[in-house]
């Protein structure tokens, strides 16, 4: 497993050079002057070329590029925001910590109700309560983040007051938001845990345990659920790096000071210390989250050997 997992790691290099290219170019080529967002459009000529200088706008891409690489990779540096002259790293280690925290809750609200829901459904197939399941899922996935946040935080924030409206600093804090980003990929892991339940319940193992006498909940926890659960672990792990990118919806709504609010500060203010490190990040979350969930395969099933 040790080779395994170097190699997944150095075959990380390639593929985050790669998106730090893209990111560097998305955010140099696409319309708007970072100088005029910063110091506003009355700024005189004169002014505005010495501040081009002294951010480097004025030299080739490639220099940029490299100049880029350099403090990053040598140095550690992510450079400065343009908007607040803070240091990009610091800001990100502060605020990684609220995102952090806010996904792992969300991803445990979709869980936990995921696979229960998924669960029962397949166990009672075609009967009202997989009905409900599943027309429940439908409409899951066909609400936006936004909308669904919005709502819950009229319903249980402003008319019952059970919970703050916005902001941090208590855990209760985090449940409406928590639960808004969750409630999208529970609905995704209801329909992955159901369809693998179901295939799994055809297997002739799971025959042949129930012709032993085996009680039904012991066909299921111990024959069904620990070889259904391999495509859910996928979808779940696929799911948690695409929560990173929800988180920037719903930081906004709920006023979570995170990353993903921190992003789209930057993207507004064409802040390029900030978008580039962030992409980079968000990426590199990403692909060390496939490789945990590859590396969890093995655990749930000791058959799979990693070549």
């Amino acid at each position: 497993m040790l080779n395994f997992i170097l190699r997944r790691l150095l075959g990380m290099i390639p593929i985050l050079l790669i998106i730090t290219i893209i990111a560097f170019l998305f955010v140099h080529l696409t319309p708007g002057d970072p100088i005029r967002i910063m110091y506003g459009a009355e700024i005189d000529q004169e002014t505005y070329q010495q501040m081009r200088e002294s951010e480097g706008f004025n030299d080739p891409l490639i220099v940029q590029y490299g100049r880029y690489m350099y403090n990053m990779t040598i140095q550690g540096d992510f450079g400065q925001s343009y908007r607040t002259r803070s240091d990009v790293s610091d800001e990100v280690l502060r605020r990684f910590n609220y995102t952090f925290v806010l996904t792992i809750l969300s991803m445990f609200w979709a869980i936990l109700i995921g696979v229960t829901v998924g669960i029962i459904s397949a166990t009672k197939r075609n009967s009202l309560v997989d009905r409900v399941g599943m027309i429940s899922t439908i409409t899951a996935l066909s609400i936006p983040e936004f909308w669904f946040g919005l709502m819950m935080m009229q319903v249980f924030a402003v008319q019952l007051g059970w919970f703050p409206t916005s902001g941090s600093g208590t855990w209760i804090h985090l449940i409406l938001p928590s639960l808004t980003l969750g409630f999208g990929v529970a609905a995704t892991i209801v329909r992955f845990t159901r369809s693998s339940v179901l295939e799994v319940l055809r297997e002739d193992y799971v025959r042949t345990a129930r012709a032993k006498g085996q009680k039904e909940s012991v066909v299921i926890w111990s024959h069904v659920l620990r070889n259904a659960l391999i495509p859910v672990v996928t979808m779940a792990g696929l799911q948690f790096g695409f929560l990173i990118g929800g988180a920037v919806v719903v930081e906004q709504v709920f006023a979570w000071p995170g990353l993903g609010s921190y992003l789209i500060d930057g993207i507004l203010t064409r802040d390029y210390p900030v978008i580039q490190a962030l992409i980079l990040l968000f990426s590199l979350q990403f692909l060390i989250i496939n490789l945990l969930v590859d590396i969890s395969y093995g655990f749930l099933n000791p058959q799979i050997r990693y070549e």
